[in-house]
C-alpha cells in the first residue's frame, strides 16, 4: 500500500492504494445506566483466562486490555439498525455509489460489505497495510487486544487485503471499528466507519485519453515483494483526479450543492458519526447508542434522502466532579485513565479534562488532576449517584492504576 499508514482519530483518510505483486501472509442492553460495581471494572487478565466473543473463545494474556464496556458494545452493529441515523447514512452512500458507478453489464460496479467480524488478527490490522512493527498506531494506549495475535479493527482497512486478493476492485466496507480516546461530545471508544476502494487497470486508467495506449502506470524501477514500481505521474494524476471528482460526488450528494498486481487505485474512509452530527445536528455522540424512543423516533422516514434535524432532548443539568492524583513512577497512560471512567462510569460521563499538571519540587512526582462532567441523556442525575460512581471510580484508579490519590 502506498501512504498506508494508519491516520489518527475519526476524521476522513484519503490514500492511494495499490498491491504489491505478491505479498506473504506469515442483551440486555444498559442504555444510559452505570454499574460501579467491581463487576464493571476492566477484568483482570488472570493466566489462563479466556474472553467469549462473537461465538468464539480467545485466551487472554498480557496484552489483552478490553474492558467489559467495551464488549458490550460489540455486535450492536448501529449501522445495520434500520432507521437509526448511522444506517441512513450508509444508506444514502450505497445507492449513491449503486447509481453513480455501474459495471458493464449493468450491475452496481462497488460491492458491499456491512456485516464483517470486528475481531481482526493484528496482521490485518496493521502489518496487511505494511504498517511497521514499531508504528505508535499499534500501542496498548490506542487499541483494543484480546491478545497478542487478535484485536478489535481500529480500522475497516484491515479488510483490503483479503478482498483485494479475493480479486474485488472496487467495494465498500462499513463497520464498528475501535480506538481508546479522549472522553468528549465528539470521542467514544466505538465508532462506524465507511471505506470504498476502487483500483484500475492500464487500460481502464487511460481509456479515452489521447495516446493513451502508450502511457505506463510504472515507471522502469525495481518491484518487491511488498512495493510496486513507482508510479507514473501521468498514472498518479488521473488517479487523484478520479479520487477527487467521487469524493466531491458523494458530498454533494450527502450535503447538497451547499492487491492490485498490475493495477493502482485509490481509497477513502469516512466516520459515519462525524457525517450523522453534521447532517442531522447531532450534538453528543453518545446519543447514537441511545434507546430512547424520544431520539430514534425522529430518523424513522419513509424516504433515506429526506431532510431530518434532530430536535434536541431536554438538557439535564451536568454535575462535575474532580479527581487528583500522584502518577505512579511508570506505566502511566492517559487512555488506560480514561478507559477506567467510562468503565465505571458508563454513558453518564459527558467529559473528562485535563485541568491541572504539577510536579513536586521535592519528590518530581507528578500530579494530575481531572475535571468529570457527568449528565444523564434522559433524566436528572443526583449527587448521590454521582459521589457513589465517582468514589468507586477513585477507588479502581488506585487499584488497577497503581495512582496515590489525592481525594
Amino acid at each position: 500500500m502506498v501512504g498506508s499508514a494508519l491516520r489518527r482519530g475519526a476524521h476522513a483518510y484519503v490514500y492511494l492504494v495499490s498491491k504489491a505483486s505478491h505479498i506473504s501472509r506469515g442483551h440486555q442492553h444498559q442504555a444510559w445506566g452505570s454499574r460501579p460495581a467491581a463487576a464493571e471494572r476492566a477484568a483482570q487478565r488472570a493466566p489462563g483466562s479466556v474472553v467469549e466473543l462473537l461465538g468464539k473463545s480467545y485466551p487472554q494474556d498480557d496484552h489483552s486490555n478490553l474492558t467489559r464496556k467495551v464488549l458490550t458494545r460489540v455486535g450492536r452493529n448501529l449501522h445495520n439498525q434500520q432507521h437509526h441515523p448511522l444506517w441512513l447514512i450508509k444508506e444514502r452512500v450505497k445507492e449513491h455509489f449503486y447509481k453513480k458507478y455501474v459495471g458493464r453489464f449493468g450491475t452496481p460496479l462497488f460491492s458491499v460489505y456491512d456485516n464483517l467480524s470486528p475481531v481482526v488478527t493484528t496482521w490485518q490490522n496493521f502489518d496487511s497495510l505494511l504498517i511497521p512493527a514499531d508504528h505508535p498506531s499499534r500501542k496498548k494506549g490506542d487499541n483494543y487486544y484480546l491478545n497478542r495475535t487478535h484485536m478489535l479493527r481500529a480500522h475497516t482497512s484491515a479488510h483490503q487485503w483479503d478482498l483485494l486478493h479475493a480479486g474485488l476492485d472496487a467495494f465498500l466496507v462499513v463497520g464498528d471499528v475501535y480506538r481508546r480516546d479522549q472522553i468528549d461530545s465528539q470521542h467514544y471508544p466505538i465508532f462506524h466507519q465507511l471505506e470504498a476502494v476502487r483500483l484500475f487497470s492500464k487500460h481502464e486508467l487511460f481509456a479515452g485519453i489521447k495516446d493513451g495506449e502508450s502511457l505506463q502506470l510504472f515507471e522502469q524501477s525495481s518491484r518487491s515483494a511488498h512495493k510496486q514500481e513507482t508510479h507514473t505521474m501521468e498514472a498518479v494524476k488521473l488517479v487523484e483526479f478520479d479520487l477527487k471528482q467521487t469524493l466531491t460526488r458523494l458530498m454533494a450528494h450527502l450535503f447538497g450543492d451547499a492487491g492490485a498486481q498490475d493495477r493502482i487505485g485509490w481509497a477513502f474512509g469516512l466516520g459515519l458519526e462525524r457525517l450523522a452530527m453534521i447532517l442531522y445536528d447531532i450534538p453528543d455522540i453518545r446519543l447514537f447508542w441511545c434507546e430512547d424512543e424520544r431520539f430514534l423516533k425522529q430518523f424513522c422516514v419513509s424516504n433515506i434522502n429526506q431532510k431530518v434535524k434532530f430536535q434536541p432532548l431536554s438538557k439535564y443539568p451536568a454535575l462535575i466532579n474532580d479527581i487528583s492524583f500522584w502518577l505512579p513512577s511508570e506505566n502511566y497512560a492517559e487512555n488506560d485513565f480514561y478507559d477506567l471512567v467510562r468503565t465505571i462510569g458508563g454513558d453518564l460521563v459527558e467529559k473528562v479534562d485535563l485541568i491541572d499538571k504539577f510536579v513536586h519540587p521535592k519528590t518530581h512526582k507528578t500530579s494530575h488532576c481531572y475535571r468529570i462532567t457527568y449528565r444523564h441523556m434522559e433524566r436528572t442525575l443526583s449527587q448521590r449517584e454521582v459521589r457513589h460512581i465517582h468514589q468507586a471510580l477513585q477507588e479502581a484508579a488506585v487499584q488497577l492504576l497503581g495512582v496515590e490519590g489525592r481525594f
